[in-house]
């Protein structure tokens, strides 16, 4: 694989993931612990599933399927949970989730992105495939938990370029 193609990838890939970190502190910083756990209906996921989803998920592909650790993930309980973690204790688990997953791709050799892994015994795919994943799935899950939040909060939070207001 060319060499600038693949440092390019992978800085990439960090700066998504660090960005999407922020977005949900952000979010986070504009909840309270009941908001975080909130959910309208059965069928919905709260703030709360979707960053312990997120971090089960980061784990399981990035940590075990890049980094070689063992799958520690319980995917079932990521939705189950309908409360326990305060918004501050949830900030922590997905910082430092990012923070570790953002480590294993900072530290990947360039070669390695052509390498087999299999992170959900559901068939292989490459690290390069499994790097991405990751990026758009936690983008994904974090344009959820802004929408929710802008409509908890009933405003914009000009995570982006700040726009005059009609």
């Amino acid at each position: 694989m060319n060499s600038s193609i693949a440092e390019l990838f992978l800085a990439y890939s960090v700066h998504k993931l660090r960005d999407m970190r922020n977005c949900v502190e952000t979010c986070l910083l504009e909840l309270n612990d009941e908001q975080v756990w909130e959910r309208k209906a059965a069928h919905e996921n709260t703030i709360g599933n979707l960053i312990l989803h997120l971090c089960g998920n980061i784990r399981q592909w990035i940590m075990h399927g890049v980094g070689r650790e063992t799958d520690v993930r319980t995917r079932d309980l990521e939705f189950s949970q309908n409360s326990g973690l305060t918004k501050a204790e949830l900030l922590t688990l997905f910082a430092a989730t990012i923070t570790e997953a953002v480590a294993v791709i900072e530290a990947l050799p360039h070669e390695r992105l052509l390498e087999r892994t299999d992170p959900q015994q559901r068939g292989e795919v490459s690290v390069l495939d499994a790097i991405y994943q990751v990026v758009g799935h936690v983008q994904q899950h974090t344009g959820q938990i802004i929408l929710l939040t802008k409509q908890m909060c009933a405003r914009d939070l000009d995570l982006t370029i700040p726009r005059p207001r009609s």
